[in-house]
């Protein structure tokens, strides 16, 4: 825990277990909190938001067997979205090693193909050198996920150690070589466009990349769900690529003829499969850490290996002549995003409760750093069209596509920005997976406001299932409980719009309960079932 400590960390999210008692006394005095949640599989998403928020590990404590395996979901996250995140996992004894031990597993035969490193601490004074190594390995080149097992009765043995102290992380950055070649490219292409995403990147960094394509008359697209490293309303920034993206923005893969992704490669979602962007003769520039390229598809001219402040740092001593073409190709697709984005109508319509109306009640009054995150599922649309993200890490998501991220990745957001408003928009078969959290929201203030859009199914399958066997609804349907009571139930405030005509008045009731009585609060949000946002 001192280890821990010395590396900034503030918060340990965990269920505990008998395997690391020692671990949870030493979190006594060692001035990191522990945060009890009520599910490993939340305390894993909460420490991967973590991750994502403040560019150095998150970090979980479980147990040994289930607790591992609940948690594990929570790794797969980190490893497809590249985030920090330290998994500390309590173990059998030592000397109880295969002989099927009570809740005994093989830490590196479940999660080495899931993970950045996998280590036992077999030598207690090597704990801190081995907490070291771990915040390490998570953040060094593509960041991701590390998981450490800790032994039962290694953790009970008295060292006299010295601390172990970080261990510097390179950045890489751009030779200058580099710097020519980037530069020929640009000056030669004549519909140029900057893609950014992964979670590797300071806020200095993406505002001085926002000023540096500004001034270059430049555009900017955003992996999925990484709006905001390019604020929502620069003149430079032209939405989305991904998953349910606006149709303009899809043919900008086609269309540009130099696409430079800055951390992140062009991968499945971006590719809608592998499908869009695939013709070699296209020029793409890959900005990563990685070496290795993994998750990219398509043409490579040309990689660059540095993390996001390096490159920014380097790419602002780069001046090129603005080209009356950039600006106006810029400027197309920069229109076709306001007129996505552009709010519908805030008067409610006649019959159910709609998203729209919510959205557009909401946005005018967020303040500028408002932040929103979401799981996965069709209600996840409102928030890539409408959400005003106006700078890096005010859009929380799981890009791997896992349900049951919402309520966590809210509650981590709101004890680590307290001062923020953070809103998190969940579907209902979304909120049931991890809706528990709202209990460890209540007990350590978090306070987020809740939108469950509840149309009483899972709704991104049943479009894929109406799209693949219409008319044959099957394993789609749900029986909801009262979203609103059970916030409640919870400690926080909860109210529940039925009618479109209570859409306003149930948002400013949430908002008045969070800014006077200092509690979270939920807005369950009937509506039909086959809405969709685009």
């Amino acid at each position: 825990m001192d280890a821990l400590a010395a590396h900034g960390v503030q918060r340990a999210y965990l269920v505990p277990g008998e395997s690391f008692l020692e671990v949870l006394d030493g979190l006594v005095d060692s001035g990191v909190e522990a945060v009890v949640c009520r599910h490993e599989g939340g305390a894993a998403y909460m420490a991967e938001a973590e991750g994502k928020l403040l560019r150095r590990p998150g970090v979980a404590m479980v147990t040994r067997g289930p607790g591992a395996a609940n948690a594990h979901v929570g790794l797969h996250t980190a490893w497809q979205d590249s985030t920090p995140l330290v998994l500390f996992v309590g173990l059998i004894p030592f000397g109880h090693r295969d002989r099927e031990a009570f809740q005994e597993f093989d830490p590196k035969a479940w999660f080495e193909s899931g993970a950045k490193r996998v280590m036992v601490l077999d030598q207690a004074e090597r704990a801190s050198a081995v907490v070291a190594e771990a915040m390490f390995a998570a953040v060094s080149g593509r960041p991701g996920p590390v998981v450490v097992g800790l032994p039962e009765d290694v953790l009970r043995q008295p060292v006299d150690a010295t601390p172990h102290p970080p261990i510097p992380v390179a950045s890489g950055g751009m030779t200058a070589h580099d710097v020519a070649v980037l530069s020929e490219a640009l000056s030669r292409a004549s519909r140029p466009l900057f893609v950014t995403g992964g979670n590797d990147w300071s806020p200095q960094a993406a505002a001085a990349l926002t000023g540096w394509l500004e001034r270059h008359r430049l555009p900017a697209a955003a992996e999925w769900r990484t709006e905001g490293t390019v604020p929502f309303d620069s003149p430079s920034y032209v939405g989305p690529i991904g998953y349910g993206r606006p149709k303009p923005t899809y043919d900008l893969l086609e269309e540009t003829d130099l696409l430079v992704f800055v951390g992140t490669v062009p991968g499945d979602a971006i590719t809608n499969g592998f499908v869009a962007r695939q013709d070699w003769g296209k020029e793409n520039f890959l900005v990563t850490m990685d070496p290795s390229l993994r998750g990219r598809s398509g043409p490579v001219s040309y990689q660059i290996v540095a993390k996001p402040d390096a490159f920014v740092r380097d790419l602002l001593t780069v001046e090129l002549a603005v080209r009356d073409e950039w600006a106006t190709w810029t400027e197309r697709m920069r229109r076709e995003q306001e007129a996505f984005a552009a709010l519908p109508p805030a008067q409610p319509a006649d019959g159910p409760a709609r998203v729209d109306t919510l959205m557009a009640n909401l946005v005018p009054g967020l303040p500028a750093d408002a932040m929103v995150t979401f799981g996965a599922g069709e209600h996840t649309n409102w928030a890539h069209r409408y959400f005003p993200t106006r700078g890096y890490a005010s859009m929380i998501s799981a890009r791997n596509g896992s349900m049951g991220y919402s309520i966590p990745s809210a509650v981590a957001a709101s004890l680590i920005h307290p001062g923020r408003r953070v809103v998190t928009i969940a579907g209902d078969g979304e909120f049931l997976m991890n809706g528990q959290e709202l209990a460890t929201a209540a007990q350590y203030g978090a306070t987020p406001l809740v939108v469950v859009v509840d149309n009483a199914e899972y709704g991104t399958i049943r479009t894929h299932q109406e799209r693949h066997h219409p008319g044959r609804v099957s394993g789609t349907q749900l029986r909801n409980p009262d979203f609103a009571l059970l916030a409640r139930a919870y400690g926080g405030f909860g109210v529940r719009a039925e009618h479109d005509a209570q859409v306003p008045g149930a948002l400013a009731a949430a908002l008045r309960a969070i800014d006077e009585d200092g509690t979270f609060a939920l807005v369950h949000l009937v509506v039909e079932q086959r809405a969709q946002a685009y």
